[in-house]
């Protein structure tokens, strides 16, 4: 299995049309946010990861996502991690929704790197920024 993308945002949405197919509808892609309320402060983003199983692949595999503060230790003691199984069928895509809290002492970004079966990282920055007034 293959990540194939991972965004912060605010809604999902699925449609068919004919074939049959699907889409999928994002809206509220994001990147940065300003925080409801000055720091300390915890938020907690959506997240969607799509995946894409190829045809020759396994079909059962675990995604994780694990959040550190930019620029700490990757292998450190994360903000938060979230594990959870995925069944795709080879050939096929699906999604996953992630949502952790973070707990924000001060202003920054965390990362959050999605991994398939401890596979290679794709990395998606969130930067918190002070609330608008």
């Amino acid at each position: 299995m293959e990540i194939i993308a991972a965004l912060f945002m605010d809604d999902i949405e699925l449609r068919s049309v004919p074939g049959p197919s699907t889409r999928i509808d994002l809206a509220g892609i994001q990147f940065s946010a300003p925080a409801p309320s000055p720091v300390p402060v915890t938020i907690a983003p959506h997240l969607v990861v799509l995946v894409w199983n190829p045809p020759d692949g396994k079909d059962l595999g675990a995604l994780e996502v694990v959040f550190h503060r930019e620029g700490d230790d990757p292998d450190g003691e994360p903000m938060a991690r979230n594990v959870q199984p995925l069944q795709i069928e080879p050939g096929k895509f699906n999604y996953r929704l992630v949502r952790a809290e973070l707990a924000f002492d001060e202003y920054g970004t965390v990362l959050a790197r999605c991994r398939i079966d401890g596979g290679p990282a794709q990395v998606v920055p969130y930067t918190v920024l002070p609330p608008v007034e």
